[in-house]
């Protein structure tokens, strides 16, 4: 068990602002005969958890919109908030993607409710290993 610690870990980072990649990781585990289902809950949880930290450093850049050093311009805002007015909270099942960090960091800074965030981005999160380990396991 203490080896999948270095998957919920990979997994968490990846969710971050830390530049880091959980498929390698997962993709390993898998290939060296773990439990699909196992490595799916370990690898969620760790990818949804690293997603809260995401949402709570948004939360508290809500509060720092002022200052020079806030890292998006009043235009990127003004973009980010009309994506959320125009698509709402369905863009959080879209967590998983490249930009999925950000859309997590902006529904922070715009106070999405936690609780449904939560609901939304695990959804994602825990689909996307699913259709990884799927795709992986059709391919061998």
């Amino acid at each position: 068990m203490i080896a999948l610690s270095g998957l919920f870990l990979a997994a968490f980072l990846a969710a971050t602002p830390v530049p880091f990649q959980s498929e390698p990781v997962f993709l390993g585990f898998q290939a060296a005969g773990w439990g699909t289902s196992l490595l799916v809950l370990v690898a969620s949880i760790g990818n949804t958890l690293g997603s809260c930290v995401t949402y709570a450093l948004g939360r508290w850049l809500a509060d720092q919109r002022d200052h020079r050093w806030f890292p998006l311009s009043p235009a990127q805002m003004s973009r980010a908030e009309g994506w959320f007015a125009r698509w709402g909270l369905w863009l959080l099942l879209l967590s998983w993607a490249p930009f999925g960090d950000t859309i997590v960091a902006v529904s922070g800074v715009l106070r999405v409710p936690f609780p449904l965030f939560l609901l939304l981005v695990a959804l994602a999160k825990t689909g996307r290993y699913i259709a990884l380990a799927a795709a992986a396991a059709s391919a061998l």
